[in-house]
This record gives structure tokens, sequence and C-alpha cells, in this order.
């Protein structure tokens, strides 16, 4: 099977290296994806393991198609009745760029058009369409007059784990989220016992993928929604099985987490991120609380592990002025209180991040939708001051 995952730009390495360690052989880097290969097996692993892809498709072919007649007998060289009921209803997500036909609506309903009268002409009677969670999902990425037209065997992104049911004001994707600890080295350090701190935690993403990933929690255990569900080939035994062992490695892996911990000076993202943690099965291992960052610092006795957060970085002119004491704060609570400790900052504004007084000793760009940001990854050292015989001595 000739299989495509579509991520967020900057998460594609993170995601070749996922899916090469779920069993893909030759996955191969492309721009906003990734390509590779393997058996429906490997699929169901992609749509319920993934932490970074948004959609895992299934490419059925790739005809040429520069002008609407020859999409529409490109569409028709598939035998639909392979993949589709009659009694099922279809979606068409239409994606083009540098080609003759230029209107993704109007794509979509040819694609449309050229499956529901192939079955229509075959049986009698046709599909309908559903834009609210279809049982077939149809994929055409239409570039340079080449349509390839694909399943979207995830149905929905992927990015929606099934537990964030209203943001924060600033919200975060939950595989960037994903992707900012990997990168941040949380794996290793949860393994290790460290603990994660996020001091302007908002709706509680990254809380709630950190706990994901060092319980072993697979990050669409909990979704009830899949595109494969309502596909003529699916094989229920298959993704029973699979979703079992996932089930029993969430419930392994959840028996001795690390601290995880968030605060935010916002009563009103507190108890949605609340209301976040329940719905993902996590209540009771991780704690969030109403504290100013001015108090922020780690439990009495806790060992050394992550601070990482996504604070504030404004998008109107001013707005750095205004923010840049709130990351000052930052530094200085994580100079004062975290020395030995990792950080990490994800931040729409660089400038912001440079001010903070902390050399970052790595960073990463990556992008919030359609906003460049970067994760600023620090080790915080204690700070020294130098005396007139050129020695260090502690403030």
């Amino acid at each position: 099977m000739q299989l495509f995952a579509t991520t967020p730009k900057g998460l594609e390495l993170l995601l070749v290296e996922e899916l090469r360690a779920l069993g893909a052989m030759d996955p191969a880097e492309k721009l906003a994806g990734v390509a590779f290969t393997g058996d429906l097996t490997l699929a169901y692993k992609a749509c319920l393991w993934s932490r970074f892809a948004n959609r895992i498709l299934l490419t059925l072919t790739s005809v040429r198609a520069g002008s609407p007649e020859a999409l529409y007998k490109g569409v028709q060289t598939i035998d639909w009745h392979h993949h589709i009921d009659t009694a099922a209803t279809i979606a068409v997500h239409f994606v083009c760029n540098q080609s003759t036909i230029t209107h993704s609506l109007f794509g979509a309903q040819t694609v449309k058009d050229a499956i529901v009268d192939q079955l229509r002409d075959r049986f009698g009677v046709r599909p309908s369409v559903s834009r609210d969670r279809p049982d077939v999902s149809i994929y055409v990425y239409l570039h340079k007059d080449q349509a390839t037209i694909s399943l979207d065997l995830s149905g929905e992104s992927l990015h929606k784990r099934g537990y964030r049911l209203i943001s924060g004001s600033a919200p975060l994707k939950e595989n960037l989220a994903a992707a900012i600890l990997q990168r941040a080295g949380w794996k290793a350090i949860a393994k290790a016992g460290g603990s994660l701190l996020d001091p302007m935690c908002g709706s509680g993403t990254l809380l709630i993928e950190a706990a994901y990933m060092a319980g072993d929690v697979a990050p669409g255990l909990n979704r009830d929604y899949f595109g494969f569900l309502g596909w003529k080939q699916h094989q229920p035994a298959v993704w029973k099985t699979l979703h079992e062992e996932a089930v029993l490695r969430s419930t392994v892996g959840c028996q001795s987490l690390p601290d995880i911990i968030g605060y935010d000076h916002d009563p009103i993202s507190i108890k949605i991120a609340f209301e976040n943690i329940e719905r993902a099965g996590m209540l009771g291992k991780i704690h969030v609380e109403k504290r100013e960052l001015s108090v922020f610092a780690p439990k009495q006795q806790a060992v050394t592990g992550l601070v990482v957060t996504n604070p504030p970085y404004g998008e109107r002119l001013g707005d750095v002025d205004e923010l840049q004491p709130l990351y000052q704060l930052l530094a200085e609570r994580l100079k004062e209180a975290f020395v030995g400790w990792k950080a990490a900052v994800f931040t729409g504004n660089p400038d912001l991040g440079k001010r903070m007084g902390l050399r970052a000793k790595k960073y990463y760009s990556l992008f919030n939708g359609a906003i460049p940001c970067k994760l600023l990854l620090f080790d915080v050292q204690p700070t020294y001051f130098i005396d007139n015989r050129n020695h260090r001595i502690s403030p």
C-alpha cells in the first residue's frame, strides 16, 4: 500500500522517525508530509499512534487532470464499489496549486460527481454527501495538473485527540505540542523520573501530551471516529487487536507517571484545563492550579526536570514592549528557582525570546498554524558575577 502522512511544516523529520519506529521501512520526507509504504496494520498503527501526523492517506491512483473533464474521467478509473457502499456517506477534500483547476470547491464537486455518477449508473443508487464524519473521506491533491487521489483513513485531523472541546485564547494544536515536547527531550527526562512544569499552561495541551508520552498512551486511543471505520475494506478484527494492545500499554504506562504540573494566572484557563484533563483520562495524574508567574517554583524536594511553556507573544505592533516584562519575569524565575533544569519556550516572537537574558543552547523553527515560531531550548545555569580578581562568585 502506498501511504502518505501529512503534518505541519517543520515536523517532517520527527514524523519520519516515528513512522520508522512503527514499522515503515522507507519513510521519505516531503513538504508537509512523509511518503511511506506498508500494509493495513501499519496504516492502522499510524492512525492510532502518530503524535505528529495530521492525516494518514491511502493512495489509490495518480492521473493527469489538466481540465475538469480529465479530472472526472481520471476519478472514474477507480472502481469505487471496492471502497464505498451505496448507502454510505462521503466527503471530498480537494487541494490544488499551480494547476489549471484553481478553485478547490469546484474540484471537490467534480470528484464527487464522478464517484456518485459511477455508482448510480451501476447500481441505481448513490451515496450521499456528509461533511460531518462521513463513512468514507476522499482526499485529492492536484499539483501541476497531476491529481493524486487518496482515501483519508484518519477521517479528520489526527491532532484531534478527543479531549479538547474548548480552547483557550491561544490554542496550541496537540501534534505541535507533542513535537515541542519531543524536541525538548521530555521522553528521556520522564524516564529518568524528572518532573514537568508549565507556568502558563492555558488549556493544558502541553500537560496532557506530556502525560500521554510519559504514560505510553496512544494519542488516538480515545478517538471515536476514524475514516476507515466506514470503508468497505476495513478489517475490524485487526483494528480491535491493535486497540486492545494500546489500552493495555496505557494501563501499564500510567501506573508510575512523574509529576506533571500546570499553573496559570487565569482561572477560566485552569477550569478549561481541568475539564480537558478529565476527558483525556488523566484526572489525578496531572495537577493544575491558579498561580501567578511571580511565585512560580518547583515543588519542595522535586527532582530536576523540564519547564516548558507557550507564553503569549502578541500579534500587533507594540505587543513586544507590553510582553517584555512577562518574558523577563519568566527568565528570572528560571534562574532563581530552576537551576539544573531544562527549559523550553515556544514563541512566535523571537525578539521576546532574545530579551529573556538567557542563552538558548538550541532552537528549532516551527509553525503554529501560519505563524512562524521558534522553540528555544535552555539548560538553566546558575548566575555568577566576576569579582575584581576575575573570580566567579555566586550572587
